[in-house]
């Protein structure tokens, strides 16, 4: 079927109905959340999941914060998201601070003492979670180090201490030990805190999370979540490429930048998104499966003679690549007897949304 509303790029749509059914369900069971909108906004734009985080707080969940990767990504959701900005990234004494307004609703990662130190000498009434460090082992204070930071924060009343931040693994069985022993160094360190103490978290099951708020009842969890927000109903969003050229070729035909020779008959289809939309530029899994490697392994051997493949398919039959994708567009080979869509028409396409640029997004409903 050939689009009529197409421009030629790559394009997500998204069932508006189904996507914003999915956002308050999950917002629903998780009371406290704290939306994640980082990198490219898994896809949707950090500039719309700004404007749904503060959709889901008019309509009455609980959302107060809303968390971003970097400093660099305030700007962009600071004027549609009315709440406090949780910057996951820990400060460093490079980092600007933000100025005026935007400083009382910035919350600030502390992953070392000095650098709280630092914070507090440029902003004594800054706004802040100490990070702990996790068996993640990517950012984080040791337990002497929370001991340090309680004193030093205890000498700094204007302070506003949010709480503890975990940053704990995925897939690593269960978290509730490791989290129990983590909570407690930081009650041990008798962090200074305004009000209800707050463990910031990501990663805990929804049974983790219910047994620690049992276990903890003292304090509050707030969840921090992404992917499981705005990608968790995959059903929702459809991504499609437009077909932008057809061409026949024979057995031996030359084709494409580096003169590659069809391996057969059939047609080379040039189809829109390429390395500058993500397409092609795989981010590694962390799969470590058997199954994983092998596949691993055989797309490596594809490449090595020129069969790789692509995340398009056709009549539900995923085709290759007939070379590595150009910037802005890709060709594939579709081999003789298989149906060759029309200049214009939209084929599917597989991506990994958070490493996936759109030309296109459509919220439909």
């Amino acid at each position: 079927m050939v689009s009529t509303a197409s421009t030629g790029g790559l394009a997500l749509t998204v069932d508006g109905p189904r996507w914003r059914a999915h956002l308050e369900s999950v917002a629903a069971a998780h009371p406290g959340i704290v939306p994640v909108a980082k990198g490219n906004g898994y896809g949707f734009t950090l500039g719309r999941l700004a404007r749904k985080a503060q959709w889901l707080a008019e309509r009455g969940h609980d959302v107060r914060t809303l968390a971003v990767g970097t400093y660099d990504e305030l700007p962009e959701v600071a004027q549609r998201w009315a709440g406090d900005l949780l910057v996951l990234t820990p400060w460093r004494p490079w980092v600007p601070l933000p100025q005026d307004a935007l400083a009382r609703r910035v919350v600030h990662t502390v992953s070392r003492v000095e650098d709280l130190r630092d914070l507090l000498h440029a902003d004594p009434a800054a706004r802040v979670v100490l990070e702990r460090m996790t068996s993640m082992r990517r950012h984080g204070m040791a337990a002497r180090e929370l001991w340090e930071a309680g004193e030093l924060l205890r000498k700094h009343p204007g302070a506003h201490v949010e709480g503890l931040a975990l940053h704990l693994p995925l897939g690593q069985g269960t978290h509730l030990g490791e989290v129990t022993r983590l909570m407690n160094d930081y009650v041990a360190a008798e962090v200074p805190a305004r009000g209800t103490p707050t463990v910031w978290v990501s990663h805990l099951t929804d049974a983790e999370l219910a047994t620690l708020r049992s276990r903890y009842a003292d304090f509050a969890f707030r969840p921090r979540i992404g992917t499981g927000l705005w990608l968790g109903d995959r059903g929702a969003l459809t991504v499609t490429a437009t077909v932008l050229d057809v061409h026949a070729v024979e057995r031996g035909d030359a084709f494409g930048y580096r003169g590659r020779t069809a391996p057969k008959s059939g047609h080379v289809l040039v189809v829109s998104g390429g390395t500058a939309h993500g397409i092609g530029l795989e981010a590694p899994t962390g799969e470590s499966s058997m199954k994983a490697r092998a596949a691993t392994l055989a797309r490596g051997g594809l490449d090595a003679v020129g069969f790789v493949r692509s995340p398009y398919s056709i009549d539900g039959k995923q085709r290759l690549f007939a070379e590595p994708p150009h910037m802005q567009a890709s060709m594939l080979f579709v081999p003789h007897g298989a149906r060759v869509p029309a200049v214009g028409e939209d084929v599917d396409v597989r991506v990994r949304y958070t490493a996936t640029t759109f030309d296109r997004i459509t919220v439909t409903g």
